[in-house]
């Protein structure tokens, strides 16, 4: 593939494809699912090649307990019925994507040289498919060429060696990778003498995990797949289902049949919050029949969650004025503590306040707790809308606040449930990927794994790009992922890789992480989760662990797509071994057979005892969760109330609060297509969605022509010009467009003090009418 430099030009400015055509808005009224995602599977199987043998192969292996392969999609649990088509339009697109016939080899990367792929889209990038053997970057010819793996390791080893502390070393993790590999990756950095081990969870749920961690004494959720069959309400906040979590359309479809509540809350009414046709059910694609996905929408203003809540429970602490089963007193009593502190914080918040900061009526706030107050048992669930704030973490203590009230923990039906948003980020922090680990746990790690695992904190995301920039990383490591487009302030992210003396990107797909590098650079190629995994003691497995807690088996079914691929374990102990020659670690026997590895995690990591025999078992084993059971490991041994003011989260005259997400077509930083088919969009990406009122307010017509400039709280500036300005259903002072083309008007400095998470989702923005010419 060869381009020309206006080509070039036109591909270096978007992430996207290059559009097929002009720029349309065209509201969704379709149900979601149903025949538009079989549709678009259909077309996308067909465009990669996949629909002789591999794509339905691999439908028909997805998601099968013990037999199959885990979806790298979300995290979203696997049915417990036996349902054979346990798949999601997304899930499909992310496993053939990975399927694809194409490869990316040494002739690839002879005929271009790095600076012509950074004129590439990403798009472009990923589409040339998967890396076949392992690269060096070759400064004098601006050209990765081929290196043995053996080399490959040394390079890396002999740098890690040579580091005069080993906090210059950073080493990412995204939450593709299985629970055996992430144990080896976080052994190696611990034993290297750093606890640098940012992930993918400090840029998404880390303010959940904090939250749930001060409240309850667990960074996880407490319900399962079964408690949400068995909920009166379900409540779901900042969630796109539809495109982020698609299979949980499935229990939102079945909740509604059995008669139980259903309330989204999103500045957006996205499709999963309308109506669905479920794939699987047969009948109903037969008869384009849709079920309804809600009983009540609210559409606060951007970071206006927590004040519903407040509000909500106001209105929970009035009721019991009058109604003693208003209140689970004797839960409260038994339970918690601080309720005092937290009825008089209710008390003190006026109703005005709540309708100012929430963007709701009283009357909606009413209805969604009467709602809340009538249930018997109630979930509450929640993603990115509620964590990627500065205030996330008093918002998702809010919520735990509300089903304390109500005794909503530690029985069936009821709890919260935060959606992870990728296939085991929650197993990647359960087996150590953590910059903050415990004193307990780095005891246990010693004892059983014979090192010194260092006690300082490490550095996390925003950390490590600062710390890349200040120069005092000078190695970079990820596993996985995308780094440089996933990260906040772009620019400054890629400057801060490209000081490194050294960055190794252990990857499938060609990407934007691999053309952003240091003055030395790698490029190690692994299986995918779909590819078997052959190693001395035969085909290998390894295991995830999805949203609500349940540890399960993935086995892949392919051929690997280059003999010279090696598995995410070995590639780890490969550098591990390099990094520590001397060790002790038995990393070559670990790689020769998995059941190795579980076995010393069963001693090393709590809740995994006797983790070969029960991960075999059908549908794997449920982490045991403590708090389930009512055994709080807080200080006070209760469930503690909060009682944080509320945030102003009103935006200043003239300004609007801008969050950023992912179009339905992509998962994280793989753009599949330039359409976003839930919200009505064709050919466009470089857009803001906009309420109307906004708009005629500012000058800016329909579909014209827009510049966006953010504010930080250092108050510097960050610009993106020409995008299309969307009318749309959010609220007033509200704007919306995409990540990662967003990423650059979140800079670094604007993290939450209380998770150090990007803020995302409330990024002080600007919008007027482009400038001429």
């Amino acid at each position: 593939m060869s381009v020309d430099e206006d080509e070039q030009e036109s591909r270096g400015s978007r992430v996207g494809p290059v559009p097929q055509g002009e720029p349309e808005f065209r509201p969704y009224h379709h149900p979601a699912a149903g025949w538009g995602a079989a549709k678009s599977v259909t077309r996308f199987m067909a465009r990669e090649g996949a629909l002789p043998v591999d794509g339905p192969r691999a439908i028909m292996k997805m998601n099968h307990e013990n037999t199959g392969f885990d979806c790298p999609g979300c995290a979203w649990p696997d049915d417990t019925k036996g349902l054979h088509l346990d798949i999601c339009e997304n899930g499909i697109k992310h496993v053939t994507w990975e399927m694809t016939r194409k490869r990316v080899g040494r002739e690839f990367f002879a005929a271009h040289s790095v600076t012509e792929l950074a004129g590439w889209t990403d798009y472009d990038l990923e589409n040339e498919g998967r890396l076949t053997e392992p690269m060096v970057y070759d400064p004098a010819s601006d050209h990765y060429v081929p290196i043995t793996w053996k080399d490959a390791f040394e390079l890396v080893g002999r740098t890690l060696r040579e580091l005069d502390d080993p906090n210059r070393a950073a080493f990412y993790t995204s939450g593709r990778l299985g629970n055996e590999a992430t144990f080896l990756y976080q052994l190696m950095a611990r034993e290297l003498g750093t606890n640098n081990l940012p992930d993918c969870s400090n840029m998404c749920h880390e303010a959940s995990g904090r939250a749930m961690q001060a409240s309850l004494g667990t960074g996880k959720g407490t319900v399962d797949l079964k408690d949400w069959e068995s909920a009166d309400a379900l409540f779901i906040f900042g969630v796109n289902a539809a495109s982020n979590a698609p299979r949980m359309l499935t229990a939102l479809a079945e909740a509604y049949h059995r008669g139980a509540q259903i309330v989204h809350v999103n500045p957006l009414v996205e499709a999963a919050a309308t109506r669905t046709i479920i794939p699987h059910d047969f009948k109903d694609m037969a008869t384009f029949h849709s079920t309804r996905t809600s009983t009540l929408n609210l559409q606060p203003r951007i970071g206006g969650d927590m004040a519903l809540i407040r509000g909500m429970a106001k209105a929970i602490l009035e009721q019991s004025a009058t109604d003693p089963k208003a209140l689970d007193q004797e839960f409260i009593e038994r339970h918690t503590a601080g309720f005092d502190a937290y009825r008089a914080v209710c008390e003190a918040t006026s109703w005005e306040e709540i309708e100012t900061q929430s963007g709701l009526s009283r009357d909606d706030v009413l209805k969604a707790a009467r709602v809340y107050g009538d249930a018997d048992r109630s979930i509450i669930s929640w993603c990115l809308g509620l964590t990627q704030h500065e205030h996330g973490v008093d918002t998702v203590r809010e919520i735990v606040n509300l089903l304390l009230l109500r005794g909503n923990l530690g029985r069936e039906g009821a709890g919260p449930s935060p959606v992870r948003g990728h296939s085991n980020v929650q197993g990647n922090r359960t087996c150590g990927i953590d910059h903050r680990p415990t004193e307990a746990f780095l005891h246990r790690l010693a004892e059983v794994c014979a090192i010194d695992p260092p006690r300082a904190h490490g550095l996390d995301t925003v950390g490590a790009i600062k710390a890349m920039n200040d120069g005092d990383v000078t190695v970079f490591v990820g596993m996985g992922g995308n780094f440089a487009l996933a990260a906040p302030d772009t620019p400054y992210t890629f400057a801060a890789l490209e000081k490194c003396e050294l960055t190794v990107q252990v990857s499938t797909k060609l990407n934007r992480s691999h053309i952003v590098h240091g003055r030395r650079a790698l490029i190690l190629p692994c299986l995918g989760r779909t590819e078997k995994d052959h190693q001395r003691k035969g085909v290998q497995s390894t295991s995830v662990e999805d949203s609500m807690s349940m540890v399960h088996l993935s086995i892949g079914m392919k051929r690997p797509a280059s003999s010279h691929l090696l598995s995410e374990p070995a590639i780890i102990a490969g550098m591990a071994r390099a990094a520590l020659p001397g060790s002790a670690t038995p990393w070559e026997w670990y790689v020769e057979d998995y059941d190795r590895i579980r076995d010393t995690m069963a001693k090393a990591l709590d809740g995994f005892e006797d983790f070969n025999r029960r991960v075999r078992l059908p549908l794997g084993f449920r982490i045991k969760q403590p708090a389930r059971e009512l055994v709080f490991l807080t200080p006070s041994g209760r469930a503690e109330f909060s009682d944080a003011p509320l945030p102003d989260v009103v935006p200043e005259p003239g300004t609007l609060a801008l969050g950023t997400m992912r179009s339905h077509d992509q998962w994280n930083t793989t753009i599949y297509s330039d359409n976003d088919r839930y919200r009505g969009i064709k050919n466009l990406r470089t857009l803001v969605f906009m309420n109307r009122a906004d708009m005629r307010e500012r000058g800016i017509a329909d579909m014209s022509p827009v510049d966006i400039t953010s504010t930080a709280k250092d108050g510097s500036h960050r610009h993106l010009n020409g995008y299309l300005a969307v009318p749309y259903d959010i609220p007033r002072g509200c704007a919306a467009g995409y990540m990662p083309e967003m990423n650059v008007l979140c800079a670094l400095v604007d993290y939450s003090t209380q998770s150090d998470q990007p803020i995302m989702k409330h990024v002080k923005v600007t919008i007027v009418p482009a400038a001429a010419g």
